[in-house]
């Protein structure tokens, strides 16, 4: 994956625009591991194996996937402390933590409109 440079120019933040820093960030934080490490984190500072079953469903390989992103994008931060067998941690920065406030409202609104949504799907057709 190329990952754009940051100029500051509006274009950049352009959702609309196809090749904008902003969509490609969307992209990666938008989906439902990020959503649900992001949800995670914000609790506490957790440590690999502690994620997994936090989030439960998601792969070794996706946790790891979606923890690099987020570290790259400066969502979470990773502290590897040296001890023996190492012990590695995970937290929310400051960016990461603002996202949360959006993470919480998005849950927030999951649970207020589950049955509403549970009805609409039995009414489509499953």
């Amino acid at each position: 994956m190329v990952t754009k440079q940051v100029s500051g120019s509006a274009d950049e933040a352009d959702l609309r625009r196809a090749d904008s820093l902003a969509r490609e960030i969307f992209s990666d934080v938008a989906n439902k591991w990020a959503l649900l490490i992001i949800e995670a984190l914000g609790v506490r500072t957790l440590r690999f194996s502690e994620l997994r079953t936090e989030v439960e469903g998601i792969s070794h390989k996706m946790l790891t996937q979606n923890l690099r992103m987020l570290e790259r994008n400066g969502l979470a931060e990773r502290t590897a402390h040296p001890t023996v067998p190492p012990r590695v941690e995970y937290t929310l920065t400051g960016p990461g933590r603002g996202l949360l406030a959006t993470v919480d409202a998005m849950c927030e609104w999951t649970h207020r409109h589950i049955t509403d949504i549970d009805e609409a799907r039995r009414r489509f057709g499953g």
